[in-house]
């Protein structure tokens, strides 16, 4: 499927004044699972070990710890985004990659809304997203998710922090 061109996605309105929306609340992951990591590689057919076994990544930058793969550390933004604003939200996610997770890793995903518009009478903020490991970021972009404002309470915000550890499912 092509990707359409920033410039060829149809034509937003601004909603002013921008409308109260909750804020979005972040999620926490306190322990990355190599688990994951390895079932996903097999799901995947990901022949790439550094997502599996620990004897290829033992130099020093990685210390023997598996590194997981973007399209995971991506769902940990996902995750969020659907959380707060419901599954099948997400319009529009971009991201940029600027270092990798190890297994054991505490990472959390947060965002803000930065902007209210109405396009094809859909309510949409567009928010900037990041999956950062203490001060470090992993993960930056943008994120464009559907909104019900009639139901904003309902919809939108319904959790103050998500915790995940590497127990809980993600």
């Amino acid at each position: 499927m092509e990707v359409p061109a920033l410039s060829s996605l149809p034509p937003s309105t601004p909603i002013q004044p921008m409308p109260a929306i909750p804020p979005i609340p972040s999620l926490h992951v306190a322990c990355v699972d190599p688990q994951r990591m390895k079932t996903m590689a097999a799901l995947l057919r990901d022949p790439y070990p550094i997502h599996w076994d620990p004897d290829s990544v033992s130099d020093a930058a990685h210390g023997g710890r598996t590194v997981n793969q973007g399209p995971l550390n991506l769902g940990y933004i996902a995750n969020m985004l659907m959380t707060w604003a419901g599954d099948g939200s997400i319009r529009r996610l971009e991201a940029s990659f600027h270092a990798h997770v190890l297994a054991g890793d505490s990472v959390t995903a947060s965002g803000e809304v930065y902007e209210v518009v109405e396009v094809d009478g859909e309510v949409r903020a567009r928010c900037t997203v990041r999956l950062v490991r203490g001060d470090d970021p992993i993960v930056s972009g943008t994120a464009e998710v559907a909104t019900q404002l009639s139901g904003a309470s309902a919809r939108l915000g319904g959790a103050s922090d998500i915790e995940h550890s590497h127990e809980a499912a993600q």
